[in-house]
């Protein structure tokens, strides 16, 4: 038997039932999503920009829901201009990881503010905006390296897990680093390494299990918290 054909009155009256339940369900989902936030943890990516890792990594990042603190170096800042604007455009944050790369410990303090001051301006320059956070490389500092990190208000950032990323860890082990993570404390990793790329997606699915969402870095505390 042939079904009447539903007049244009009918089928207008759907699709208003339809998208007022779509919204009804969009609108419930967000309180849900966000009541599962039991605390932020830092995600930190060393190393860049470049135009060879920095697309893929913020497009994994991006597609698993994830933001992180990407410690820039200067000189990468000034050759890829496009990618610092497009971690901010991602969602990012940038931080100061030098010019050069080099152990600042060893450098004098006219050298090591050289280093910095460049990065600020290498980063500001590329539509990044003013750091407000630094990290040393190597994680190496000290009095002097402080001190010039105060001249130009920016807060040390070292880490509180090390995924071994930079020294060949598998997938798996970068995974299980980020696992350890607690409410607050801050993972190092670098956006060059093919393992890490692979992590992400089971990344984003372990801090979920654990109800922590990935947070920026307070420049006030030093510690993850709410975005």
């Amino acid at each position: 038997m042939r079904t009447p054909a539903r007049s244009p009155v009918m089928a207008l009256a759907a699709a208003a039932t339809a998208v007022a339940a779509t919204v009804t369900l969009s609108v419930d989902a967000g309180p849900a999503h966000a009541a599962t936030c039991n605390g932020y943890v830092g995600l930190t990516f060393d190393d860049g920009p470049s135009n060879d890792h920095t697309p893929a990594l913020l497009n994994a990042l991006r597609q698993n829901g994830l933001r992180a603190t990407m410690f820039n170096e200067g000189q990468y800042a000034a050759a890829y201009p496009s990618q610092v604007q497009a971690e901010i455009n991602a969602g990012m944050w940038v931080g100061n990881h030098s010019y050069t790369h080099p152990h600042l410990t060893q450098l004098s303090q006219s050298q090591i503010d050289s280093e910095i001051s460049r990065t600020q301006q290498a980063v500001a320059s590329a539509g990044g905006g003013t750091p407000q956070l630094f990290r040393p490389p190597y994680g190496e500092t000290n009095a002097t390296v402080q001190a010039v990190e105060a001249k130009y208000g920016l807060r040390q950032i070292i880490w509180d897990i090390d995924s071994q990323d930079w020294n060949g860890a598998s997938t798996d082990a970068i995974v299980q680093a980020n696992a350890r993570l607690t409410n607050g404390q801050i993972i190092l990793m670098h956006e060059w390494p093919a393992n890490t790329l692979a992590a992400i997606p089971r990344i984003a699915q372990v801090l979920a299990s654990k109800g922590l969402c990935a947070g920026r870095i307070s420049p006030q505390t030093g510690r993850a918290v709410a975005p």
